[in-house]
């Protein structure tokens, strides 16, 4: 006597489930990719902004900076804030938190740039365990 093997497979028994629920996953996976995407696309534009580069390179030559948190200094999140870019001029206003072996700190920036020029009216750190804040502005200047 013959057997005859009608069985389906997986897919031919499960399809009436598996076609919606793996599409609506593969398009909340997309969305989700692909915000975060964007995020990071959108972060490491403004990362390699000047001032946001100025900000980092003033402060992790800072010897009272590097005495608190120690070397190497590096940054620790995402920052937080505003750049606003038009043609020669833009505003910023940001925070970036660094971290050194022994502590953390952020290093909070804000300015305009005219005619292409970035001038800026704050540029400090505060140590996250002491509070003290250290005035990067006037140091940097010195630099100049």
């Amino acid at each position: 006597m013959e057997e005859h093997n009608d069985q389906k497979s997986w897919f031919g028994r499960n399809w009436i489930w598996v076609v919606p629920v793996g599409g609506c996953l593969t398009i909340i996976l997309l969305f989700i990719f692909g915000i975060g995407a964007a995020i990071f696309g959108v972060s490491e534009a403004l990362k390699s902004s000047e001032p946001y580069e100025y900000a980092i390179e003033v402060a992790s030559q800072d010897e009272a900076l590097i005495t608190a948190v120690g070397e190497p200094i590096e940054t620790n999140g995402i920052m937080q804030g505003t750049i606003n870019f038009k043609n020669n001029s833009g505003r910023v206003d940001i925070r970036v938190p660094l971290k050194g072996p022994n502590g953390e700190a952020t290093v909070f920036v804000k300015g305009e740039k005219e005619d292409g020029i970035w001038t800026y009216e704050k540029l400090y750190v505060t140590i996250k365990d002491t509070q003290e804040t250290i005035n990067l502005l006037d140091k940097a200047l010195e630099g100049n």
